[in-house]
């Protein structure tokens, strides 16, 4: 079956999805010796709390090194998920952006969980009311609910599975072969990715990454032209046109274990710009080119970084572990409903490990 998707009505620019108050939020930079000071001063607090940080690797480079540097983690949102349910911490510092925060509490009633800024929210969530969905759902109520990670609890405590971009074609496919029919919410791009690559009767709801939705098929075209030798890598939240030059499709972490893993030299990233710290950390032999979000279609509302992801700084960890401004509350209702979803997911994952290591589409790009 074609896949078939709903369209909610969207917001105009000045409604909650304008990236304008998210950039007006991002933190100044730094000076060398600030960056210090504030590095030392969290540190500290992060000890003195029992707390750990817990990151994602589209935040400032001074996060995720301060995570590593101090026992936490930085990852995708399924290893976040993973590290802070595990973890024996009891207060959580989650940094990135608010679905991100709202599953650690999800999965972690227990413990304290604190962001840099509770504003950091994402398109995606935003682009997917829970009431709206709700009536989504009711409309179709033979379908499997699955929702993408970047959705609010509310959302997540009406859906069946939760994915995230590293597991969701393995879960898919997993639920296509048990004859099952899925809705699906809320990028677009994805379930598209999906739908073609397993066959699956999905219905999508109609969102997407503002980040991912600017990459520009014919500019990465041309810019693939001035670069021959050049790799590919391409998130599946991507437009169709991006994904079909890629030379890899798959999640963050898939993407930099290919620039990690394979021979070649130099590769063209399509997702957040984030993850370049980390990579240029990892492989630093390696030249890593952004895919271009410029073109004559441009908008340019987040020029390849998340504006919320970009309100994450060190200033925000310190006030957030003095103060306790920040913390994370799920009602209890919305959260043990979502904590099913989640839990599955989990279950699926660890059943799977192996089958989850690979991104989900690769040509040959040397040794892997």
């Amino acid at each position: 079956m074609s896949q078939v998707l709903f369209d909610y009505t969207r917001q105009d620019a000045s409604g909650g999805s304008c990236t304008a108050h998210a950039w007006a939020k991002v933190p100044e930079p730094l000076s060398p010796s600030e960056r210090t000071q504030w590095k030392e001063r969290a540190a500290a607090l992060l000890k003195q709390h029992g707390a750990v940080l817990v990151a994602h690797y589209y935040v400032d480079g001074d996060l995720q090194d301060l995570a590593l540097e101090t026992g936490g983690i930085v990852a995708d949102s399924l290893e976040m998920a993973r590290f802070g349910r595990d973890h024996a911490a009891k207060t959580l510092v989650v940094a990135g952006v608010r679905f991100m925060g709202e599953s650690a509490k999800i999965l972690s009633p227990d413990k304290r969980v604190l962001m840099p800024d509770l504003d950091a929210t994402c398109s995606l969530d935003l682009g997917c009311p829970p009431d709206q969905f709700a009536a989504f759902c009711d409309a179709h109520p033979d379908r499997t609910v699955v929702v993408y990670a970047n959705t609010s609890a509310a959302v997540k405590a009406r859906a069946d599975w939760m994915v995230t971009s590293s597991c969701a074609l393995q879960i898919v496919n997993h639920l296509k072969e048990r004859g099952e029919k899925i809705l699906w919410a809320p990028d677009r791009h994805l379930g598209r990715y999906i739908q073609e690559q397993t066959g699956a009767d999905m219905l999508a709801w109609h969102g997407e990454c503002i980040v991912h939705d600017e990459f520009k098929g014919l500019e990465l075209d041309l810019l693939r032209k001035d670069h021959p030798d050049a790799k590919v890598l391409v998130h599946p939240e991507s437009p169709a046109s991006v994904v079909a030059q890629a030379d890899v499709v798959g999640s963050t972490t898939q993407i930099l274990n290919a620039v990690l893993k394979s021979d070649a030299k130099t590769f063209i990233i399509a997702t957040d710009n984030g993850l370049m710290h980390r990579m240029r950390q990892l492989a630093p032999g390696k030249t890593l080119l952004e895919a271009p979000t410029a073109g004559r279609s441009a908008t340019c509302k987040s020029c390849a970084h998340c504006p919320w992801m970009a309100m994450n700084g060190l200033r925000g960890v310190v006030h957030a572990l003095e103060t306790g401004d920040g913390e994370i509350h799920v009602e209890e209702g919305i959260r043990a409903k979502a904590q099913g979803c989640i839990e599955r997911m989990l279950d699926f994952t660890a059943k799977n490990a192996a089958a989850l290591a690979q991104p989900a589409f690769v040509k040959n790009i040397g040794p892997a």
